[in-house]
């Protein structure tokens, strides 16, 4: 595999989070139901919560991008290793609460498989 190849990668899926974290932020009732889950009360208590996601979101997203330009593709492997938590946690907490098991695979696991794949390659495992 080219050895870029895994970095754009990484900065794609870190721009993809950053993006999605703002549209919470910004816009959240135009996120509800997309997570799996049985979409909430459209009031202002809901709509803090999905900021709350959106805020995890950016400062994830923010934090592989910060790494890519402050150290070296090791460290960012490590890091994308780490965060691969939230969207297995993600995914969890979708089939734990009887959530869309569609999107929980589809979604929170296939992001949680790309950033695996993507973190091994960086740290030169696979």
């Amino acid at each position: 595999m080219n050895s870029s190849i895994p970095l754009y990668l990484a900065a794609l899926m870190a721009m993809a989070i950053l993006g999605i974290g703002c549209i919470y932020v910004i816009a959240p009732e135009r996120m509800t139901g997309s997570f799996g889950l049985k979409p909430p009360a459209p009031d202002h208590d809901t709509r803090a919560w999905l900021r709350l996601k959106g805020i995890r979101d950016i400062a994830s997203g923010l934090l592989v991008l910060t790494l890519m330009l402050s150290t070296d593709r090791h460290t960012v492997g490590i890091a994308l290793l780490v965060l691969a938590i939230t969207p297995l946690g993600d995914m969890s907490n979708v089939l734990a609460s009887h959530g869309s098991k569609s999107t929980a695979f589809s979604v929170h696991g296939v992001t949680c498989a790309v950033m695996l794949v993507v973190g091994l390659f960086l740290i030169h495992v696979i």
